[in-house]
Formats: C-alpha cells, sequence, structure tokens
C-alpha cells in the first residue's frame, strides 16, 4: 500500500483555518493535515528547516497554500516549490480571497496546479475544501519518482 502523506495547510487567518480543518476533518481523510501560519514556515516544513528538520521524509500530497501570506508571501512559496527538482511535482494549491486576475496569471505562470477563490458563503468554503482535499490525497495519481526526484 502505498504511503499515506501529510497535507501540508498554509493559512494564516484564524477562521479560514478552523473552517479548513473542519471541512477536512469530515471528509475523513487519513493524511495528517500539518499546519503553518505563514511562508517562511512553509518553506522550513518543505525544506525540513528549524522546526521542521526531523519530520518525517515524505513530501507532502498537496500542499493548500493561501496568497496573502506573513514573512513570505504565497507566490514566493510557490516560486521556489516549482524551482527545485525535488518539489516541483508537490502538487500546489493556491487557496485565497483574491479575486485579482494578476494573481491568478500571476500563480499560473509559476506552476500552480489549481488556482481556488475562497467561496464567501460557509457551507460552500465548506464543500469546497472538502473537495479539494479528497481530490489531491486520494483521487489524484501523481507522477512516480526518479533517482531521487
Amino acid at each position: 500500500m502505498a504511503e499515506l502523506k501529510p497535507i501540508l495547510l498554509v493559512e494564516d487567518n484564524p477562521k479560514d483555518l478552523e473552517l479548513t480543518l473542519a471541512a477536512l476533518e469530515q471528509s475523513q481523510l487519513a493524511n495528517e493535515v500539518v499546519v503553518v501560519r505563514d511562508g517562511e514556515e512553509a518553506l522550513d516544513f518543505l525544506y525540513r528547516r528549524g522546526a521542521h528538520e526531523s519530520r518525517n521524509t515524505s513530501d507532502p500530497a498537496v500542499v493548500l497554500l493561501d496568497l496573502k501570506l506573513p514573512k513570505v508571501d504565497g507566490l514566493e512559496v510557490l516560486e521556489k516549490v516549482k524551482a527545485d527538482p525535488h518539489l516541483r511535482q508537490t502538487p500546489v494549491v493556491m487557496l485565497t480571497s483574491s479575486r485579482e486576475e494578476s494573481d491568478l496569471v500571476r500563480s499560473y505562470e509559476l506552476g500552480v496546479n489549481a488556482f481556488v477563490v475562497k467561496p464567501v458563503g460557509f457551507r460552500e468554503f465548506f464543500d469546497a475544501i472538502q473537495d479539494l482535499g479528497v481530490f489531491w490525497a486520494i483521487l489524484n495519481e501523481p507522477p512516480p519518482r526518479r533517482n531521487g526526484i
């Protein structure tokens, strides 16, 4: 059986964080959800630095990434992930309240796998998160790793 990879949730808004965690829990995914609250900590997790130095070696099944983050913004995190040969195949879903076309265009230029605008309504937001979790953690078939990459 394939290794169960964690879901990395990068979110600084406490309300969005709470709703996202509740929706993922309701999906009954067995994947661990790792929460970080800024872009710097997301990079520390992905590169096994600082507080995340001794984490397990499995890269995330998916990174749910907020766009507007403290310290290092979501676009910079995305750029670093997609430029790194060891991380570029990790799916990144931009999960944001931004409806700015420039954010959407830039995200796709940098290689985002999906760009989801957070729905305003509670039920819509909840349903969107559940669908994202199930798709990326269960249904999506990632490419095989080759030569340690």
